[in-house]
């Protein structure tokens, strides 16, 4: 008589998993996912996009593309690192011709890894400055400013000066005549003069001061990527700091991770909650929130709104980088991976909604502030904002400046940046985490009991190879570890994610290897079959058009103009490592195996042995589901974890009565047994 098995539930005394360990409990992974995936990108480019893109309108497209392809791919991630245990490496034991798909991200994440941390020393910098009674970007009165700095102009003519071309400031009766007209400085009467129309001479260079302590002070940026120059060592220190930071947070793996994430996802929210009160008591505010909300429904007509949106929760969401398969890896077998999911993903976008109207309320107090219509300001901000998309203005030039309109500004900008801080570090924590993870499960025996070392050996190199972007010609080469090793290819690695595991895979075995972990309820519920059409097919076509829009679309990446031909060359072979592991792998799997085509392509298109959960009670139990429902696990039934036996699945009718007395009795020496199988 055949065996049913109904879901079995273990509860464990200590960690499942002895060899990996889990998390101390589903708050620690939720935190870290939620850390991971909402960061700069989510609290300030979005407000940008949301306006520049119909306010309120971009709203559809948005969550309409978290529906196509944000939510799939974070599900797909997060249930397939839980399901095997694994690292991103050996998680592709699914389909070893994928595996190049796997070492693309930890490059990847090796690159971000490095950009990532320079933006966080930045903020360090930016915290220690803002320790002061009076905010050092305040004002044009510092050895770093320049004659081209904005308020210059105005406190000379506060004075009753005339500024003049050299950057002095002069009495207006020291002027020739014809100065004076030039200056359209009005004489009244015998040594009275009227400054009311006052010309400007260098009006169109004018730069803000927040931006001249940005490029002059804290970057000493050169004015090529050619010219090196020295190490800014206020920024080599505070990357020291940030570097320590993450060492800390990850001195005990997910551990230490897990408990650092109570105060690193949690405090960006109180200080969003703190700025939001804030700026409804300014005057001003409603203008703001009003100009950001406001709907412009002209605009969903344009595909660029759409493909904006699209590339804000894919990227917003962190997907295909490694990071979420790597974190969902230390679940337990049974944690409810679709319940985390959905909800990690939802309560992103909401950060970032949320995260408008805490931007646009303060924009709407500038505009008070400056007596203007708050489309001018909106205006001017834009231009920032659109730096920040290839770099940081909006952090690091237009909020400072507006945290300095705010009453008592050295403690807003001191929480301001403590909130930036703590969106990278979570961050951070998960990409150095990803890399680790996946270097030490391929050589367990050696480097999981020194996986301190291991960290602290990519911290090192991360901290050294940082050193060149810290330079005077660093903002070149962070830019270009940014804009050249995260760019398309994440788009890859989602869509050859998406097609392995539901065509090649298979998206049945998928949909079974899901309900061995979270049961037969969600898995046979009708609405579910909605992710198995968006993984098959609506999420890679959705993919498919971003790629070939951002192809059509594409021009190099640049800063402060042009990248020099020898500085392009060297992104493109940062793109280029990324993506180059795809092919070998194909080629080296394909001539590894002896037999003709078709042999080929079944060895390296098939699980390998080893692939399952990786505990082995949960693998027999795995095992048991996929026969129940008319699919094989994929990878053998290991008997023993010592001995190294395996049982193939065509064996398994004659041992199955075995195998489940023998999972009951193992059950019992370490763990509780709650429901048990059932026979029918």
């Amino acid at each position: 008589m055949a065996t049913r098995l109904s879901r079995t539930t273990l509860a464990f005394k200590g960690d499942e998993n002895e060899a990996r360990g889990n998390w101390g409990n589903k708050a620690d992974f939720i935190l870290s996912c939620l850390g991971y995936a909402v960061g700069l990108g989510n609290v300030w480019r979005f407000p940008y996009l949301t306006y520049e893109n119909g306010g309120g309108a971009f709203l559809i497209p948005y969550f309409i593309m978290l529906a196509l392809a944000g939510l799939p791919l974070f599900f797909l991630e997060v249930s397939f690192g839980q399901y095997c245990s694994e690292g991103p490496i050996k998680a592709w034991r699914a389909l070893p011709m994928m595996r190049g798909v796997a070492f693309g991200m930890l490059v990847t994440s090796a690159v971000v890894s490095i950009s990532y941390n320079i933006v966080i020393t930045y903020c360090i910098r930016y915290l220690v400055a803002s320790f002061t009674v009076k905010l050092p970007w305040t004002d044009c009165d510092n050895e770093w400013n320049t004659k081209y700095c904005s308020l210059k102009f105005g406190d000379c003519k506060d004075a009753g000066l005339v500024f003049l071309e050299n950057g002095t400031c002069v009495e207006p009766e020291t002027l020739t005549d014809q100065e004076l007209n030039y200056f359209r400085v009005e004489q009244l009467d015998a040594g009275n003069y009227s400054l009311e129309n006052l010309r400007d001479p260098l009006a169109q260079y004018r730069v803000r001061p927040s931006e001249e302590y940005w490029t002059l002070e804290v970057r000493k940026e050169a004015s090529s990527i050619g010219e090196t120059g020295g190490i800014v060592w206020e920024l080599a220190l505070c990357l020291v700091v940030a570097w320590l930071i993450i060492f800390f947070g990850l001195i005990k793996g997910v551990k230490s991770s897990g408990k650092a994430v109570y105060v690193t996802a949690t405090f960006p929210y109180l200080v969003l909650v703190i700025l939001l009160v804030l700026g409804l008591t300014l005057p001003g505010h409603q203008k703001g929130i009003e100009f950001f909300v406001t709907p412009r429904l002209e605009k969903l007509s344009d595909p660029q709104v759409w493909l904006d949106a699209a590339v804000q929760i894919f990227y917003s969401l962190s997907a295909a980088a490694g990071g979420l398969i790597t974190l969902a890896s230390y679940n337990k077998f049974h944690n409810n991976c679709y319940f985390d999911s959905m909800f990690i993903a939802i309560a992103n976008c909401c950060t970032s909604v949320f995260a408008g109207f805490v931007i646009f309320s303060i924009v709407g107090f500038m505009a008070h502030e400056l007596n203007q219509p708050i489309e001018n300001v909106v205006d001017q901000v834009q231009h920032t904002l659109y730096f920040y998309v290839t770099g940081y203005g909006l952090v690091f030039i237009a909020f400072p400046e507006a945290v300095a309109r705010l009453p008592v500004p050295p403690i807003w900008s001191v929480l301001f940046f403590l909130m930036l801080i703590t969106l990278g570090v979570d961050g951070e924590f998960a990409t150095v985490e990803t890399i680790s993870t996946a270097i030490v499960d391929e050589f367990p025996d050696i480097l999981r009991p020194r996986k301190t070392w291991v960290v602290a050996g990519l911290c090192l190199i991360g901290y050294l190879i940082g050193l060149l972007c810290v330079t005077e010609a660093g903002p070149y080469w962070a830019d270009m570890f940014d804009l050249y090793g995260v760019t398309f290819n994440l788009l890859l690695f989602a869509w050859f994610e998406c097609v392995g595991l539901s065509w090649i895979y298979g998206i049945k075995r998928f949909q079974n290897d899901l309900r061995s972990m979270i049961g037969d309820g969600p898995v046979n519920f009708p609405l579910f079959y909605w992710w198995l059409l968006n993984w098959s097919a609506i999420t890679p076509a959705a993919l498919t058009f971003v790629f070939v829009f951002n192809i059509a679309n594409w021009s190099d990446p640049e800063h402060n103009g042009p990248f020099p031909p020898w500085a392009r060359a060297i992104g493109w072979l940062i793109t280029l490592v990324t993506l180059i592991w795809i092919p070998l792998v194909w080629i080296y799997e394909f001539l590894r195996t002896p037999g003709s085509v078709y042999q080929r392509w079944r060895a390296m298109s098939t699980p390998r042995p080893e692939w399952g959960p990786a505990v082995g009670k949960f693998r027999q139990y795995a095992w048991h589901v996929h026969l129940r429902n008319g699919t094989t696990m994929g990878g053998d039934l290991q008997i023993s974890p010592t001995s190294g036996n395996h049982i193939n699945q065509d064996d398994s009718n004659n041992t199955e009565n075995q195998e489940q007395n023998d999972y009951e009795t193992q059950s019992k020496d370490k763990y509780f047994v709650n429901s048990t199988y059932t026979a029918e």
